[in-house]
């Protein structure tokens, strides 16, 4: 039997349960209530309220300008709408890169305030005594390695990251460090297939990818571009299970339509 259908909150011990008994990982991003919703009804195991509601929602070309602030809404709607699946969120940038500090004060406040379940954090060995002292109040993280998009003024790119040995070297070094010091899961973004697949068999803790192949312990979309929302974002990696967009249009085209025809509201639709 899954490990996740006997269950009535999937928790971080959950997850770790999936990966030793060989059953992947769901997870897509959520934003707002009604879709946490309509996903958590659907059986998916986590919901990532990550900072990409940026770009798809507020329309940023990268996930840099959304604040501490903006992620606690998001993430409260969503913790609202969950009442099975677990709850991640990603700490923003600028809250969690200074001292191990200021990126506790972070933790507990999105903690708090968002009514979220673990934290998700883009980094490796550079942020590890961070991680470790928000792990050690008690506070569940999740590791980000790869393409991490906040990084994206370092790297200059959105493109497959770790390709050359240097840097898959650092990538299996730091993937170690972070289940070393306590993290629960690392998503591995936009990184070789053959690579994913050797980190996710040298780790005890689950693997989820994004663009990086099915060795993975589990998998993330973004729920826009899985919905087919997001019209002209077409990675590889990705699959649309609908058209969404698409579909808005021909409806709000039609609801106008009958609008100025006057055939919208009908004598069943007044009072």
């Amino acid at each position: 039997m899954s490990v996740n259908k006997i269950i009535k909150r999937v928790t971080t011990n959950t997850i770790l349960a999936m990966k030793a008994n060989g059953e992947k990982v769901s997870m897509l991003t959520a934003y707002d209530y009604s879709t946490a919703r309509a996903l958590d009804e659907a059986g998916i195991d986590v919901l990532l309220v990550g900072d990409s509601a940026a770009n798809v929602f507020a329309g940023y070309e990268t996930t840099l300008p959304i604040t501490l602030d903006n992620m606690i809404y998001h993430a409260s709607a969503v913790a609202r709408g969950a009442k099975r699946a677990l709850v991640l969120v990603d700490l923003p940038f600028g809250e969690y890169q200074g001292t191990p500090e200021d990126a506790f004060k972070s933790a507990v406040r999105m903690m708090k305030e968002s009514g979220s379940h673990a934290l998700k954090l883009e980094g490796g060995a550079e942020i590890l005594d961070n991680i470790k002292k928000i792990i050690d109040a008690g506070i569940p993280v999740c590791g980000h390695l790869g393409l991490t998009p906040q990084s994206i003024n370092k790297f200059g790119t959105f493109g497959v990251r770790a390709q050359e040995e240097t840097e898959a070297e650092k990538l299996k070094s730091d993937a170690l460090a972070l289940q070393e010091v306590g993290c629960f899961a690392i998503v591995l973004e936009k990184i070789p297939a053959k690579l994913a697949t050797e980190v996710s068999e040298s780790l005890s803790i689950p693997t989820i990818g994004i663009g990086a192949g099915n060795g993975c312990d589990g998998q993330v979309l973004v729920v826009n571009d899985m919905l087919g929302f997001t019209k002209d974002f077409k990675p590889k990696f990705l699959r649309r299970y609908m058209e969404m967009y698409n579909g808005i249009v021909e409806a709000a085209t039609k609801y106008a339509e009958n609008v100025k025809s006057g055939d919208y509201p009908n004598e069943t639709e007044q009072y």
